[in-house]
């Protein structure tokens, strides 16, 4: 009786820690994925950074630019219902892991060879790198969901979005340091040297998922949930958060139009292209972070929020020509992106059953694209015409998407 009595009294003490253990463990796997995202972001982020300007002197307009970049994201973000679904069927999230990074951190140090008239070469490397995005992404936020069910799925995506843009950010740094010691004389060569010096966190970004998988062959082991086998259901509150989400994708400007009206302004050093988007990314990824944790707090209520912050970005970035009120823009841009980047993923996770995550995040993700493919499309041409025209349809369309998110909440509580 006395060895039961002992036996009751420490139970609770081996619970805990186990627990312990498993959240440990749970962030460890998440930090280890963001430094990996952290490497991959520095490869192609960084190219981001001065992709506007190398593709215009290349031989492309903005609306081509403004197209390739649509229709960029389409693809990454449609082909993920793809992914997604055999993600899910197969089980095999490693191996979708493994061969989607590969094929988009390849695609930027191949940029590096692009000749000089040579842009439709370079938007087939765009899109190859947004391909490689579309393979890998649905099974790694699923990854990356079963790790955060340990420490909440705000903070979870939050962490990792923190990382994956720190990686954002130092990127376009390194290219203004190479841009800096190379020299802009002539801008096209300065662009090559730095996709081909963009290879090596590519390498490293390979060698890293790699680490991981022989680190962690079975992350979904986190995740205590029962595994059920359930259908992926459209529920009202998750239709009308797709519409929401859809309205500021459309929306949302794309940062290479951003560049292009820049560099046409010639009111910064083209060398300091790059560091714009690196603040913007500082901003993102500490924004992810509050705003992770918000959504933790008052969940999509959080979104509004930023929204609000973020919706007169274009304002004070086309409509005037001051530094200051373009450095501003750039700050709420990144404020929209990295509430974006951390909460959309956070919510998909707490409506979606375990067993169809993968399919749940390319179906939402697939919309997503779609409407930011079209925006894209869409605002470049107007960018070609007007400016203003780009900020009202820009400003009209984030505004749009707010009633929605009520809409989702009051639909969630009835």
């Amino acid at each position: 009786m006395e060895n039961l009595q002992n036996t009751e009294r420490n139970t609770p003490n081996v619970k805990k820690q186990f627990s312990g253990k498993n959240i440990s463990g749970a962030l460890s796997f998440i930090f280890l994925m963001g430094i990996v995202a952290m490497f991959s972001d520095m490869t192609h982020e960084g190219a981001r950074s001065i992709l506007g300007e190398f593709l215009s002197l290349t031989g492309a307009s903005a609306a081509t630019i403004g197209f390739v970049s649509g229709f960029g994201e389409l693809c990454g973000y449609s082909l993920r219902l793809l992914s997604g679904r055999l993600a899910d069927k197969t089980k095999q999230y490693w191996t979708l892991i493994i061969v989607g990074y590969t094929v988009q951190v390849a695609a930027i140090p191949l940029l590096a060879l692009i000749p000089e008239h040579g842009y439709i070469i370079a938007c087939m490397l765009v899109i190859m790198e947004r391909v490689g995005k579309a393979i890998k992404k649905p099974a790694k936020n699923t990854l990356v969901s079963f790790a955060a069910s340990e420490v909440g799925q705000g903070k979870g995506f939050a962490y990792q979005e923190f990382l994956d843009q720190l990686g954002a950010f130092l990127g376009p740094v390194m290219l203004f340091i190479i841009s800096l010691v190379k020299g802009t004389s002539s801008l096209i060569s300065t662009y090559r040297l730095c996709f081909a010096i963009l290879g090596i966190p590519a390498a490293i970004t390979v060698i890293l998922v790699l680490v991981s998988r022989h680190k962690y062959p079975h992350p979904e082991e986190f995740d205590k949930t029962p595994d059920k086998e359930e259908k992926f259901v459209f529920k009202k509150s998750f239709v009308f958060y797709m519409i929401a989400i859809c309205l500021f994708a459309f929306g949302f400007v794309d940062f290479t139009i951003i560049t292009l009206h820049v560099a046409n302004l010639k009111i910064f050093p083209d060398s300091t292209l790059s560091l714009l988007y690196a603040g913007a990314m500082a901003v993102d990824a500490f924004a992810a972070l509050f705003f992770g944790w918000l959504f933790d707090k008052i969940g999509l209520k959080a979104l509004i929020i930023s929204t609000l912050c973020s919706a007169l970005f274009s304002c004070c970035i086309f409509l005037s020509s001051s530094p200051a009120m373009i450095v501003i823009g750039i700050i709420l841009w990144g404020i929209g992106m990295g509430a974006q980047e951390s909460i959309m993923k956070a919510a998909v996770s707490g409506i979606v059953p375990k067993s169809m995550r993968s399919t749940g995040f390319g179906i939402f993700e697939t919309g997503f694209g779609v409407a930011w493919f079209l925006g894209s499309w869409a605002l470049g041409a107007l960018y070609d015409v007007n400016p203003v025209l780009l900020v009202v349809v820009s400003v009209i369309m984030q505004l749009a998407a707010v009633p929605f998110y009520m809409i989702s909440i009051r639909t969630e509580k009835q």
